[in-house]
């Protein structure tokens, strides 16, 4: 069981870098897969969510860290049914009614990662060893931020990306970080640093997808979009430097301290 399990988590967070790869460098048969034609920071985006996903399966098929297979199927439940329920009113007063496949997939993702959330989450935690205080109350923060981020998308308040959104796109990008806040409210929650660690992976993938575009950004941004681009970008160095510390240079928590049990 855990061979078969590991085995489809990495095989699937490989596919989902060779996805991400196409969406960073905008190949058409990548961009064929989002739901309308989009901007290049925007792809880029979606690009760092990918990778941020793989990252996590990936770390947990290699170390057997099954304490955030909960978190990251709660992340994608809320995500995919948010996505759902905006697509699927839209393929009809748009008269899109490719969108109506997209919302149908989405909708079936959602009920898959339900089942994935509660058979998980009855899966035992080998490690007891406790959140460090630092990364908990991050998570925290980082939680309620996505919040309210999120619904500021979600509203298509504008301002809030460091460049101009599709307010369709505005909508889906506000669900994704909607999901992300449960992702780290769920971590905040268990307290075990095994249900915690997955996320810095993800944390720290996103971070290295997206800095070089952003500061590459701080050349052509808009003025009313600076303010928002240099505190997206004091959150990117701060969440890098937390994964850092935690999973490569604290004794404590470092990643190659952990014991993996096959």
């Amino acid at each position: 069981m855990k061979r078969t399990l590991n085995s489809a988590l990495i095989g699937g967070g490989l596919v989902l870098l060779v996805l991400a790869a196409g969406y960073f460098f905008q190949m058409p048969w990548a961009l064929s897969t989002w739901f309308w034609p989009d901007g290049r920071l925007s792809y880029i985006f979606v690009a760092s969510i990918q990778v941020a996903i793989a990252a996590a399966m990936i770390w947990i098929g290699l170390s057997y860290e099954y304490g955030s297979l909960a978190a990251g199927a709660l992340n994608l439940l809320v995500m995919m049914a948010g996505i759902a329920a905006f697509l699927f009113p839209l393929a009809s007063q748009q008269n899109q009614p490719y969108l109506l496949v997209y919302a149908v997939g989405c909708g079936l993702f959602a009920v898959f990662n339900l089942w994935l959330f509660l058979w998980s989450r009855r899966l035992p935690v080998a490690e007891t060893q406790p959140t460090p205080g630092l990364v908990s109350i991050s998570y925290a923060i980082f939680a309620a931020v996505l919040i309210l981020v999120g619904g500021a998308l979600v509203l298509k308040t504008p301002n809030v990306f460091p460049w101009p959104l599709k307010p369709e796109t505005s909508v889906v990008f506000g669900w994704i970080f909607i999901g992300d806040a449960f992702y780290f409210l769920h971590a905040f929650l268990r307290r075990t640093w095994q249900s915690a660690r997955a996320q810095l992976w993800s944390f720290l993938a996103y971070d290295l997808v997206l800095i070089g575009p952003f500061l590459a950004h701080l050349a052509v941004v808009k003025p009313e979009l600076l303010t928002s681009l240099l505190v997206y970008m004091a959150v990117l160095v701060y969440s890098g430097g937390l994964a850092i510390y935690y999973l490569f240079i604290n004794r404590s928590t470092r990643a190659w301290s952990t014991n993996v049990d096959g």
